[in-house]
């Protein structure tokens, strides 16, 4: 990562900063407790998921394994960034 340009390690220094934002509104949106977890424990539990993407009818579906303990937390994700969950 760094680098003998300025730009470069402003450019590395923006992004690594809007990643952790992004991740910290996410943990906040899902749960009190993905709130206050850690960035590894947020990339773990709702970033890096178990599922299987599907297509049909020109339409993207998810599905996530039925006894996946955050499957709550995400549905509570993916519906507060405005997104429907059809079952």
């Amino acid at each position: 990562m760094p680098s003998g340009k300025f730009t470069a390690n402003a450019a590395w220094l923006t992004v690594a900063a809007t990643t952790y934002n992004l991740t910290r509104a996410a943990g906040h949106l899902a749960s009190t407790f993905h709130a206050r977890a850690r960035t590894g424990t947020m990339r773990r539990h709702l970033i890096h998921i178990p599922a299987r993407i599907a297509t049909g009818a020109r339409r993207f579906t998810l599905h996530l394994p039925q006894l996946w303990p955050w499957a709550d937390d995400f549905a509570d994700l993916w519906t507060a960034t405005g997104h429907r969950m059809r079952t």
